[in-house]
């Protein structure tokens, strides 16, 4: 009798302890105060150009379109919270070669980079260093169609961080 009490009391308690899952967004980890986010233009370590503009764009959309808060792009000291970022390395390397011209016919751009999200008294929020992001390209022979292609491949690479970013403030991964 007491080995099917204690069962039954061992299932209750599972049950009402719950899977884990939730409804999108419901698992903000942000304190209640946090209504607005200022997003500084990112800074950019490294030599490629204009990178930090199309991240701090991707993640300025990607809070505006999945989340209550408020973006503002720049500082802001009125903001509630402030997000910085940094690229810490940007890398182009080529990974195959066309074997009649001897060119680079694919790259991989990879790109690093980390966010800290503080408060208005500069207590960090959410913070991650290991950002790590990559996008293979394709260049054409066709110099009269020829588009560099590495700008697309950050754009890409810039919406997949945002989501990345805004799911792990959000949920605190």
């Amino acid at each position: 009798m007491c080995k099917t009490l204690l069962a039954g009391l061992a299932a209750s308690f599972l049950f009402t302890a719950g899977c884990g899952y939730h409804t999108a967004g419901s698992a903000s980890h942000l304190p209640q105060t946090v209504h607005t986010l200022a997003v500084p233009t990112f800074q950019n370590v490294t030599q490629s150009y204009h990178t930090e503009v199309s991240f701090t764009q991707a993640v300025i959309r990607e809070f505006s379109s999945r989340t209550p808060y408020h973006p503002v792009p720049g500082a802001d000291p009125d903001a509630d919270a402030t997000l910085n970022g940094t690229i810490t390395s940007f890398q182009v390397v080529p990974l195959t070669y066309n074997s009649q011209t001897g060119q680079s016919s694919s790259f991989l751009v990879t790109i690093r980079a980390k966010v800290a999200l503080t408060d208005r008294n500069r207590k960090i929020l959410y913070q991650n260093s290991t950002y790590l992001f990559r996008q293979q390209y394709e260049t054409t022979e066709d110099l009269v169609t020829f588009i560099q292609e590495d700008p697309a491949a950050v754009q890409r690479l810039s919406r997949d961080f945002a989501q990345a970013v805004v799911s792990d403030i959000l949920e605190s991964f």
